[in-house]
């Protein structure tokens, strides 16, 4: 009997055969090999190689090897986690994470910080209602909470929590942003825009008015205005009534922007909405917190462009008649600094724009008195009949919708179709094209500087655009006034880590924008598998050079599985 389990190569082929043998060692002590048995020619076994091996496991009382079977894998969804880890992580390094300590002594028992921070979150990654937020959980891994503990009272709960507790709110956020603000001089924007609200429904309170909208129609509207640093940084925001005059926030605005953070040197900039002759007054008022007074650039009005006629000619004829490129001139008005810059490119397109306008209105004009003409000699023509009072209000209605009342002159009052050019009104509207009125009091900066820090002002526009894009504050669909202010001030939040990324990229000469960063940190996935019914494990995507570089010009670490967040 041949003891397999001592047999080295008991089983192997020679050539086509197939032979059993066993190693022993000859009288000498040397390692020997020999044939035992000869089972024959390889091309020729089928089923008794198959009967000789389980003969040998009977004779061995051995049993066959199971075959091997695959393993039962059951995988998770994947689930977003790079950008949701990323503003996390900027969340508590800029000190947000300390508004747990206002609510913390609240009668509330709902984390109300994790909860407003799933809503900022949401409003960056995948901007959605507040009952959208609920469907968006369940496709993240967020930490802190489970999906089914959070549900939409809790959210609507957390914004009540955040307009009653707003001022220590805004001193949370102020003491945050107060390091990242210049302590010696701090130019600050300030500027308005509409937020469209939906709903018919009156509130007691209620914030929706209808007003005049910056897309130009009458809508029912909120009033949102945002100051904001040179650099970008968001500083403080209000919401107003939708019918609200925007001159009448200037004032009180940036007086808590001064109470709040005490630089020693601020300069206000502001638009040309919010220019009054009441509004320079009142800002000549305003004192820092150190004694100094209060600095500002303000924009003038196109509507009030007439008032500077007189101060304007001389300054046309000796600085701006023959310039070829943008220029800079001073002058006095009100006791303040008057910084004119002239665009000449700028002034001859509006002015070809407007002649191009004047000969069109003349051209249909010409057109009416030409048919009004034949009428009265009786000669037939084409269409209805026209009289002098519909060409006149023809007339009026072009020269309204064109913009050029103030210089095309319709006579309403004429029984006959008439009108005129104002020569003078041409004029004047000639001296103003291409130039830019600024009003400041800043006795120390050039007029290039000026100019300067107010076409910086641009930068605020932009944020109103995120704002209103990427972030989607509007329409809003809340009714109660103090929801309306809550979701501002999420989305405020929002606007802030916006801000605080785009710096970060910048610096790191990284071109790609927030928007593009989170879309990339997005494909980072939290994935979870189960093998054999045992307990899922978990791991993340690959981080790839792109990411890892967005990761390292926002000042993150990498993401590891040591840091993982809970799985919703």
């Amino acid at each position: 009997m041949i003891d397999i389990g001592l047999a080295r190569d008991a089983l192997f082929k020679t050539g086509n055969w197939c032979r059993t043998r066993e190693a022993y060692r000859d009288d000498d002590g040397r390692p020997k090999q020999r044939t035992v048995a000869t089972l024959g020619r390889l091309d020729q076994l089928s089923s008794e190689l198959e009967s000789v091996i389980s003969g040998l496991l009977r004779v061995t009382g051995k049993s066959a090897p199971a075959a091997a079977s695959a393993p039962s894998l059951s995988f998770e969804s994947a689930r977003d986690f790079g950008d949701v880890w990323t503003l996390t992580e900027l969340w508590n390094s800029l000190g947000f994470a300390g508004l747990r300590r206002v609510f913390r002594p609240t009668r509330h028992a709902i984390d109300v910080e994790a909860l407003i921070r799933v809503m900022v979150l949401n409003r960056l990654c995948d901007p959605e209602s507040k009952l959208g937020v609920l469907r968006w959980v369940q496709t993240v891994t967020l930490p802190g909470k489970m999906a089914e503990s959070i549900d939409h009272q809790h959210l609507l709960r957390a914004m009540d929590a955040l307009v009653e507790h707003q001022d220590k709110v805004d001193a949370v956020l102020a003491s945050l942003l107060r390091p990242l603000v210049d302590q010696d001089l701090a130019v600050v924007f300030y500027d308005m825009t509409t937020i469209r609200a939906a709903g018919l429904s009156q509130q007691d309170g209620d914030v929706r008015r209808f007003g005049l909208s910056k897309e130009g129609v009458v809508a029912r509207q909120v009033m949102l205005g945002v100051v904001q640093t040179a650099e970008g940084l968001p500083l403080y925001h209000e919401v107003f009534d939708g019918n609200t005059a925007e001159v009448q926030t200037l004032k009180p605005t940036l007086e808590k922007i001064v109470a709040r953070y005490p630089v020693k040197r601020v300069i206000a900039v502001a638009d040309r909405g919010l220019l009054s002759v009441d509004n320079l007054e009142e800002l000549k008022t305003i004192t820092l917190p150190g004694g100094g007074r209060l600095e500002f650039i303000l924009a003038v009005p196109g509507r009030r462009y007439s008032e500077f006629v007189e101060l304007l000619e001389p300054l046309h004829n000796s600085s701006f008649a023959q310039a070829e490129h943008e220029t800079l001139a001073e002058s006095r008005w009100n006791d303040l600094r008057l910084i004119v810059a002239h665009d000449p490119g700028a002034a001859a397109h509006a002015i070809a724009q407007r002649d191009t306008l004047i000969a069109t209105l003349e051209q249909q004009a010409a057109q009416w008195v030409g048919k009004l003409d034949a009428q009265d000699d009786g000669k037939p023509s084409r269409g209805r009949k026209l009289s002098d009072g519909g060409a006149r209000a023809r007339m009026y209605h072009a020269v309204c919708e064109a913009h050029m009342a103030r210089i095309v002159r319709v006579d309403l009052k004429s029984e006959l179709f008439s009108y005129n050019i104002d020569e003078r009104a041409l004029a004047h509207a000639k001296l103003m094209d291409g130039k830019l009125l600024l009003v400041t009091n800043a006795a120390d900066l050039s007029p290039s500087e000026v100019v300067a820090r107010y076409k910086s002002l641009a930068d605020i526009e932009r944020g109103f655009r995120v704002l209103k894009s990427e972030i989607e504050i509007g329409p809003i669909h809340h009714r109660l006034p103090g929801r309306i202010r809550a979701h501002a001030t999420i989305c405020f939040i929002a606007l802030i880590l916006h801000r605080v990324m785009r710096t970060r990229l910048r610096s790191a000469s990284q071109t790609c924008s927030p928007e593009r960063a989170l879309s990339t940190l997005r494909r980072i996935q939290h994935h979870r598998v189960c093998i054999n019914a045992a307990q899922p494990i978990a791991g993340l995507s690959t981080i790839n050079q792109e990411q890892a570089a967005i990761l390292a010009a926002l000042e993150l670490k990498k993401p590891t599985l040591n840091t993982q967040l809970t799985l919703l």
